[in-house]
């Protein structure tokens, strides 16, 4: 039961050993652009104000010696899981967020490229970070290696984090809507109500996910500067 269970995140849909799946990943490309070319509406209004707010908040975060342009990094990575998180809420659409194949391949690159470059043009302040200000020196050896540990396991806790806050919420929509089968009528109309307060509760762990995502990726990149 539980192998069933689970094979709802499988891509399985293939056509000539292709899995189609994974095509949701890329719907974005083909919608969000469309909004630049069209007279602005209040669905481009309300998204462009989105866009200003997280680019304050991360130029704030990236601090005064942070590249031109280097919040829109963070602000295409948002977009992303917001839009691929909000696309596994509808029926039948694959969530490519749940699976750590994409959400570890975004944390491991950011984190590759943070690592490379602090120790390519910031080596020493790459050391200093290991050791805080005021540790003794007995527990100096043992401060760079809890801090190496914590440091190496960043970009696998991102990626877990979005994938089992996916996995949990579906998991629970789909469990409840398998016992609405051998329920009677009435009780039907008290699951129907539960799924839509479950969904609104998907709605608001998409948005928070993605923002909590991005945030901690600008934390880490903030720390080689």
């Amino acid at each position: 039961m539980m192998t069933n269970l689970f094979s709802i995140f499988d891509p399985s849909t293939n056509f000539f050993n292709i899995p189609l799946n994974w095509i949701s990943t890329f719907l974005g490309i083909m919608f969000i652009p469309f909004n630049f070319w069209m007279i602005p509406n209040r669905h481009y209004i309300f998204w462009n104000l989105i866009i200003n707010k997280l680019h304050i908040e991360f130029k704030n975060l990236l601090g005064p010696n942070s590249f031109n342009g280097s919040t829109f990094i963070f602000i295409s990575l948002f977009s992303f899981i917001l839009f691929n998180n909000f696309l596994g809420l509808f029926p039948y659409i694959f969530t490519s967020t749940s699976h750590l194949t994409i959400s570890l391949s975004l944390t491991l690159t950011l984190w590759l490229s943070f690592m490379i470059y602090g120790w390519i043009n910031n080596s020493q302040h790459m050391f200093i970070h290991m050791i805080p200000q005021g540790t003794p020196n007995i527990l100096m050896p043992f401060m760079v290696l809890i801090e190496t540990i914590s440091n190496i396991i960043r970009p696998g806790t991102l990626a877990i984090r979005l994938t089992a806050n996916m996995i949990a919420g579906h998991l629970l929509l789909t469990l409840l809507s398998n016992t609405g089968i051998n329920m009677p009528n009435y009780l039907i109309i008290i699951l129907i109500f539960i799924q839509i307060l479950l969904l609104s509760l998907e709605t608001a762990v998409a948005i928070i996910q993605s923002y909590v995502i991005t945030i901690l990726s600008t934390l880490y990149s903030n720390e080689v500067n």
